[in-house]
């Protein structure tokens, strides 16, 4: 990362792998995208059931991502509630004066000692308190208080939170509650995938102390993990066996140092290539590359004479290093992400396939199996 002055009051910096806005105290940070708007929204949806569609989204020359969220949202909640709002039947626990549902009879006995009331009851509520009302209404919550945000899209997120102002506040921090999809919500599926996303990248990662935060910050190097997760671990599933994401390993033979490789391809039962995600390359003090290292791990702890790093393009150059001593070949790829979607995912299937030619051309050095994993 680097930090440079243009003026008295303004800094400019860049390399954070970061995009969004935040309001630190007084002053407010804002991280503008390299990639086109679309291009951001297509990675952030692949895999993830949302159609993508170019109405939803129609920006491409617009910098301020974090803006275009906020409105694309809003106007899918309003297209979304246009058609009424979700109600369902909601099973519920209550104390009441009469019967309403059945009794629960064991717990009337236990708790109450005979006491006449009240009754202990379980009854089912039609009602609009479910998941699918309660994520669109933290996600609009999160949004309309995003520093710098248009007037008019924050007065359009507090009327959706209006709206939905009878709904429970999700507990923000825990993992997000599920919901299944059908055919009684699948008006919502468009805007629920919004709010997850809105939900999921809604944490700035600083200390607690006394300096108040608030803000929305979507790391591109998560994005771009999950993307090539799901389309690289899909082409190489394609050709043959199959792929483990974020795959448990150890790196010792006692269990003690845990690994989670992002991609672990497996050929007849056994580990045939590995492959990481790097949006940039990691330089950290000391280290001239410690993507490096991390792979050198992998491989000699899976027994493979290659280990394949990925990063964006113009982020790190296309190489090969061969290690010393080990003989084991680390290739860095290139994906450009700035191609039209179509393009890209024809990347990708390229790089499976060099992949493939790789793992059945390469020697592999003697494996034995070990306590956790391949040795």
């Amino acid at each position: 990362m680097s930090v440079e002055p243009l003026d008295d009051t303004t800094w400019l910096v860049s390399g954070t792998g970061k995009v969004g806005v935040a309001q630190i105290g007084d002053m407010t940070v804002r991280i503008e995208p390299k990639l086109p708007i679309g291009r951001i929204f297509f990675l952030l949806g692949y895999g993830r059931k949302f159609a993508w569609q170019d109405d939803l989204v129609p920006y491409e020359t617009t910098d301020d991502l974090v803006h275009v969220l906020a409105d694309a949202f809003a106007r899918q909640a309003e297209r979304t509630l246009r058609r009424g709002v979700l109600q369902d039947y909601v099973q519920r626990d209550d104390e009441l004066a009469v019967v309403r549902g059945r009794l629960r009879e064991r717990e009337q006995l236990t708790r109450r000692f005979g006491q006449v009331t009240p009754l202990l009851v379980r009854y089912d509520d039609f009602t609009i308190d479910i998941v699918e009302n309660q994520l669109v209404r933290a996600a609009a919550q999160v949004m309309r208080h995003v520093p710098g945000l248009d007037p008019s899209v924050a007065r359009r997120l507090r009327a959706i939170t209006v709206l939905l102002d009878d709904v429970s506040d999700l507990v923000l921090g825990q993992q997000l509650p599920a919901w299944r999809s059908n055919r009684r919500n699948a008006h919502y599926e468009t805007v629920l995938w919004f709010a997850a996303m809105i939900l999921r990248h809604r944490s700035i990662d600083l200390p607690a102390g006394s300096v108040e935060v608030n803000g929305f910050i979507i790391n591109m190097a998560k994005v771009f993990e999950d993307f090539l997760e799901k389309a690289l671990g899909d082409a190489l599933e394609h050709i043959d066996g199959r792929v483990s994401p974020q795959d448990p390993q150890w790196l010792d033979v006692d269990s003690a140092v845990k690994m989670n490789p992002d991609l672990v391809w497996y050929r007849s039962g056994k580990p045939a290539a590995v492959i990481d995600a790097k949006y940039k390359a990691e330089k950290v003090a000391g280290y001239p590359n410690a993507d490096l290292y991390q792979m050198l791990a992998y491989c000699t702890s899976l027994g493979l004479p290659i280990g394949h790093l990925v990063y964006a393009k113009g982020n790190e150059a296309e190489t090969s290093h061969v290690v010393r001593g080990s003989g084991v070949e680390i290739r860095a790829h290139a994906l450009d992400l700035e191609l039209m979607p179509v393009d890209l995912l024809a990347q990708v299937d390229e790089m499976a396939a060099t992949i493939a030619q790789l793992v059945s051309t390469a020697v592999a050095p003697k494996q034995c199996r070990g306590v956790g994993g391949w040795l």
